[in-house]
């Protein structure tokens, strides 16, 4: 059985083909447009991944879509009403779009199948983001916990997952979100809501939670049946229209920053939110495990890409391990979506565990020799491209590295990175400034083979999709400059030689020449851009960036 998942309704549209139960490609739209976040229909990848599987649309059984367009219209009809004048836009907004979502896909739809055409399931956005990380998970029995900012009103999941089941036992509903609560910090810090939250993470170890801690704290509540309730006097989001926060949220923290140096204000805005959504995360957690009695978590949705918070879950909700997929976000609901047609629809048994992120395109050595060749590049090629690399990154050279398929998700975990010397103090700085061209106080995360991680890092279990903090051990923070946050944490990537051998086998060799086997890993791109997905995306980008050398497949490129 051939299924067809799709993501096009929010963000991060995503197309993937899940043949005989298992994932044989998927491919986010914005690695082929070249639009970070992109809201296009994914056209280019449902070719793409076509393609890849050698099928054709004939072949395609069921087309699985992440939202269910019906689902809350009411909700939001009455929504708009009852908070007239001031949310009507918004609802409008919601109304508008949903409806030229919907002609975009049924356009797509009768074109690529005129007649007789494969039947289509709409599965509602969080069960999307639950099934995407439940069905593929390890476990047979799992709590799960879903937050976003809002699929169809609804904005989390909360319940069980057990065999081919997914269970809901609280849904919130806007405006009561944890992740707009957190968009408006996002957006108060100077960045981009809905897109930058990883920044205000990472800017939030600065300062001091304490400070707002209190306010921020009354701002959102959860109860004992896990119902999220926001105090809606702080924000702007429930409305239509640019600014996320209210008068009163400026009152109590004071002038947002445009432009200009973090203040003392932004930095304990963003620890007071992190702190908050940490805490607020791990009292939904201690509901799931009184109602559930699970020794396993589900993390899903665009939250669940916080990997401090996961990291604390893991550390004190009392679960004894978590699964967070690699596209936590709704490119992954592409994934769900399938999956829960296969399994729960269908009644299909589960026999994918979702461990392999890597099923995207890959490029042959003879497509990159013959791209080197036409643009007239000088590259030397090599047998074992991993040992030249370890040596130039032992050197303390930046290396852009593009090998094998694809990642899925935010992510780079070894196929499409850059990676460097993480022993070097000015390593970090360096690549900020002359490589990603962001800001300075973003940090890096290691990579590490998962069998010497404990010598370097503090974590229960593994990370294998980089989306658990953890901290360093003692005496591994000044050994390790370039790749430690300021409060001493990494956002930690462990690698197992079954999933990605070369990777493994490079960080191996980087170990036998420095007794260190760490390295920087962060995602192949610049600033506003998406990980490149291609040797003519690697290519460019290494000549527009301070990287040093570039290993393609097993050519090595430098510059002249």
């Amino acid at each position: 059985m051939n299924i067809l998942g799709l993501n096009y309704y929010f963000h991060d549209s995503t197309a993937c083909l899940v043949v005989d139960g298992k994932i044989a490609v998927a491919i986010e739209e914005e690695r082929l447009t070249r639009e970070k976040h992109t809201v296009a229909f994914p056209q280019e990848a449902i070719e793409r991944c076509l393609a890849i599987a050698n099928l054709k649309p004939q072949d395609i059984d069921a087309v699985a879509v992440s939202i269910k367009p019906s689902k809350n219209w009411a909700t939001k009809v009455l929504y708009g009403l009852a908070h007239a004048p001031s949310a009507r836009p918004f609802v409008v907004h919601e109304l508008g779009r949903g409806l030229r979502k919907q002609f975009n896909f049924w356009s797509w739809y009768r074109n690529t199948w005129p007649q007789n055409g494969p039947k289509v399931y709409f599965v509602p956005h969080h069960v999307a983001h639950a099934a995407g990380t439940f069905l593929v998970s390890p476990y047979e029995n799992a709590a799960i916990m879903s937050l976003d900012g809002s699929g169809e009103w609804a904005t989390s999941f909360i319940g069980q997952g057990s065999g081919n089941q997914v269970t809901c036992f609280s849904e919130n509903y806007f405006p009561n979100s944890m992740g707009s609560f957190y968009e408006a910090a996002t957006q108060f810090c100077g960045f981009r809501p809905n897109y930058d939250e990883g920044k205000t993470m990472g800017l939030a170890p600065f300062g001091d939670p304490q400070v707002y801690g209190k306010t921020v704290d009354r701002m959102a509540t959860v109860d004992a049946q896990g119902a999220i309730k926001i105090d809606l006097s702080y924000f702007k989001y429930q409305f239509w229209g640019g600014q996320r926060y209210s008068p009163k949220f400026l009152a109590t923290f004071g002038k947002p920053r445009k432009d200009k140096e973090f203040e003392s204000n932004h930095k304990n805005v963003a620890a007071a939110f992190q702190k908050v959504l940490e805490e607020r995360a791990l009292d939904l957690c201690a509901v799931l495990r009184k109602k559930t009695k699970s020794r396993y978590l589900i993390i899903a949705g665009g939250v669940a890409l916080n990997s401090v918070m996961n990291g604390r879950i893991l550390r004190e909700a009392g679960f004894d391990d978590i699964y967070v997929m690699p596209a936590a976000g709704d490119n992954g609901t592409a994934i769900g979506a399938a999956f829960y047609v296969l399994n729960t629809v269908l009644k299909q048994p589960r026999t994918f565990v979702h461990d392999d992120p890597f099923i995207g395109t890959a490029y042959s050595d003879d497509y990159i020799g013959k791209l080197i060749s036409d643009c007239k590049l000088s590259a030397e090629k090599y047998d074992d491209i991993q040992s030249i690399a370890a040596q130039m990154l032992a050197d303390g050279k930046i290396l852009g590295w593009f090998q094998g398929r694809m990642e899925i998700g935010p992510r780079a975990l070894g196929n499409r990175s850059i990676l460097a010397n993480p022993t070097l103090p000015f390593m970090k700085d360096k690549i900020n400034a002359e490589v990603k061209h962001r800001e300075s106080f973003r940090p890096f995360a290691p990579s590490v083979p998962v069998e010497a991680k404990d010598k370097y890092f503090d974590i229960i279990g593994e990370s294998p999709v980089m989306l658990k903090v953890c901290p360093l051990k003692s005496g591994m923070r000044d050994l390790l400059p370039a790749i430690t946050h300021v409060d001493g944490s990494a956002r930690l990537h462990t690698v197992s030689k079954n999933i990605n051998p070369i990777f493994y086998d490079l960080l191996e060799k980087f170990g036998a020449l420095t007794s260190t086997p760490v390295l920087l890993n962060t995602s192949f791109n610049i600033q506003g851009e998406p990980i490149v997905e291609s040797p003519e995306h690697a290519i460019r980008c290494f000549f527009s960036t301070g990287l040093d050398t570039l290993a393609i497949g097993n050519f090595l490129i430098k510059k002249n």
